[in-house]
């Protein structure tokens, strides 16, 4: 049984006995008896039997016996009043002695011994009551207490949440077990946290050079297509087609397995530096063998706030699906805005249907002018993570073509 319900049923017990002996204090009657009193009920009742009052009625008000010499048990009744120790007082009429009258002061002490027997066994209840509470209260405090929280805190465990610590009371019977469980959840942290900070990393490498392998992929790709449109002979071309084969074979397997190791990772690292502007017109520019590329203007010299790997991805995501969706040359154009730098880049094919606008940068999501063509649809979803995590960001819609617009902040 726990102690709160030990505790309530206590309470409950207290209160029907004290209760019971608060209604019968409050039933008693009590009254001071002293000799002024009862002479002045001797005369009351005097004038009572003056007045015809019948012997039964008097007694019954003023809470006495009344006795005449000419009653037939006067003396068995005296003896009697005499044994029980009741007090005698002499009736007189016209200064004669006609009998005696009875008062029972043992009862009257009776009752005030009754009260104080109440009143004492309230106190010693109450005293018990104290005494019981403080003794479940300690124990509660020592045990149980202690013993709920390390309930709690080893539910929390085995659901594996390993960031509640336990709080530790050296004073009390629990404290160094407390002290030890503790330990073992800190060393269990530490352990889950060197293990998800290892199969992290392994992801993240896997992550990276998976999609850094698409690349020089993309590129072999790309030359075999020039190759096979300018080649005349037909055993190179026997052989650019099995490069070609080749290359869309690994493209298709490092694309499932940068698809899988992107499920478990969420996000890959991004570790934003200050650089100079001017790398970013030469990434654009090492993009060429993808098809022609038109800058519009020259971007501002200035430093910029951006990781260069993550960008060259970015950079190689829209301007790799403009040459695959839109077959058409791409124009950059710079512009340069109060916090940072604006980058504009433009295909002129059919652009994307608006409806598919809003999902374009969602995780695996490929639109419907995608079809029979290669992609896992995380192009535009890893750019957008990657320019946020730049603190720049991204945009695109429909103009005469796709358009894509990169903010990348000044430092």
């Amino acid at each position: 049984m726990k102690i709160r319900y030990i505790a309530v049923v206590y309470t409950l017990l207290m209160l029907i006995v004290l209760g019971i002996f608060a209604k019968e204090m409050n039933e008693t009657d009590y009254k001071t008896v002293d000799m002024i009193s009862i002479n002045e009920s001797v005369k009351l009742i005097e004038d009572d039997i003056k007045q015809g009052e019948e012997r039964y009625s008097i007694e019954e008000k003023r809470n006495c016996e009344i006795l005449f010499f000419t009653d037939k048990d006067y003396e068995s009744r005296l003896n009697q009043a005499m044994q029980q120790g009741k007090l005698l007082l002499d009736y007189q009429e016209q200064e004669t002695i006609k009998g005696k009258i009875i008062f029972n002061v043992q009862g009257e002490k009776y009752q005030e011994l009754q009260k104080e027997l109440y009143s004492t066994v309230i106190i010693v209840c109450l005293v018990i009551s104290i005494v019981v509470y403080v003794l479940l209260g300690s124990v509660y405090l020592s045990f149980v207490r202690p013993f709920h929280k390390l309930q709690k805190f080893s539910t929390e465990i085995a659901k594996g949440n390993l960031d509640i610590p336990l709080p530790m009371n050296r004073h009390n019977f629990f404290g160094a077990f407390t002290e030890s469980f503790d330990l073992m959840r800190e060393e269990l942290k530490r352990a889950r946290e060197s293990e998800y900070a290892a199969n992290r990393s392994k992801k993240e490498l896997v992550a990276e050079l998976s999609h850094d392998i698409k690349t020089p992929i993309a590129t072999i790709k790309a030359v075999c297509e020039v190759l096979q449109v300018k080649e005349k002979k037909q055993d190179t071309l026997d052989k650019v087609e099995v490069i070609a084969n080749k290359a869309e074979m690994i493209d298709s397997l490092i694309g499932n397995m940068f698809h899988a190791t992107l499920e478990e990772l969420e996000v890959l690292k991004v570790e934003p530096e200050e650089k100079s502007s001017l790398l970013i017109e030469e990434m654009i520019l090492e993009q060429k063998y993808y098809g022609e590329i038109v800058l519009e203007n020259h971007i501002p010299e200035c430093l910029l706030y951006f990781d260069e790997l993550r960008f060259k991805q970015v950079i190689d995501n829209i301007i790799h699906n403009a040459y695959k969706y839109a077959k058409t040359e791409c124009y950059v154009k710079f512009t340069e805005l109060g916090e940072g730098v604006q980058i504009q880049i433009k295909d002129k094919g059919a652009g994307m249907p608006e409806e598919e606008l809003s999902l374009a940068a969602e995780k695996f999501y490929r639109g419907s002018n995608a079809k029979g063509k290669s992609g896992s649809g995380l192009g535009l979803y890893l750019t957008k993570n990657f320019m946020e995590g730049m603190q720049g960001g991204m945009e695109f819609y429909n103009e005469k073509g796709f358009v894509v617009n990169l903010f990348i902040k000044k430092v």
